[in-house]
């Protein structure tokens, strides 16, 4: 009896799936970055939703989904801006209070994360005196709310034992002043500083006077 072929296995179909869609969560961060980009080339009153909308190729729909209105999409940029000006809430548990604070206000970033952040800085002291609520958005979701979160840190801190402040508030807004007084110009022109180093050094030495304070050798931390 001839022996029989063995079978061939028929081949596997290429299934081609649908691709996968973006979640809110994703659409939300891409729109983010690509507008923040339009922003610093075109300006934010120079910038219409249509154009953010071609730029993210992303339907006008899911863009007013996302963000009613391009004020709320610069409110969004301005808060993920402010995470790069103060790493809070955040944990630093173990760390001294000088190391914490570097950690929080971000003092060893690369040079390419610091132009980043100068040049979203400078452009938002521009418009804000050409748009108000440039200005207005900044100071509450910036500013305003950053002293929150640190004044909140610190107090906590108090709490432990490891800072001895009467007016937590007021401590975290002079520690603000000092440091990013080091980073933000009033003009819109860049920083004088001699490189990034030299900035990271004197922001190093604002926090070491704030912890230490100046009338006493401070101890060796570990």
């Amino acid at each position: 009896m001839p022996e029989t072929p063995a079978s061939t296995p028929p081949a596997k179909r290429r299934t081609r799936g649908r691709p996968k869609l973006a979640t809110p969560a994703e659409q939300r961060a891409k729109i983010i970055a690509a507008t923040r980009q339009l922003f610093l080339a075109q300006g934010y009153g120079g910038t219409t939703m249509n154009e953010v909308a071609a730029h993210c190729r992303a339907s006008k729909r899911t863009l007013y989904e996302l963000f009613p209105s391009k004020t709320d999409l610069l409110g969004a940029i301005i808060e993920q801006h402010r995470t790069s000006m103060l790493a809070l809430p955040g944990d630093y548990e173990g760390l001294s209070l000088s190391h914490a604070l570097e950690r929080i206000f971000q003092i060893d970033i690369s040079e390419e994360e610091d132009r980043a952040r100068e040049a979203f800085l400078n452009l938002t002291i521009v418009e804000a005196a050409r748009y108000p609520e440039v200005g207005e958005m900044l100071h509450r979701l910036g500013g305003q709310r950053a002293h929150a979160l640190l004044a909140e840190w610190m107090e906590t801190e108090k709490q432990a034992g490891r800072f001895f402040i009467d007016d937590t508030p007021s401590a975290a807004r002079m520690l603000m002043d000092m440091m990013f007084g080091a980073i933000v110009t009033k003009t819109g022109a860049h920083a004088e500083w001699p490189g990034l180093d030299a900035r990271k050094d004197y922001m190093r030495r604002c926090i070491r006077i704030f912890v230490h304070g100046t009338g006493v050798r401070p101890a060796p931390e570990n």
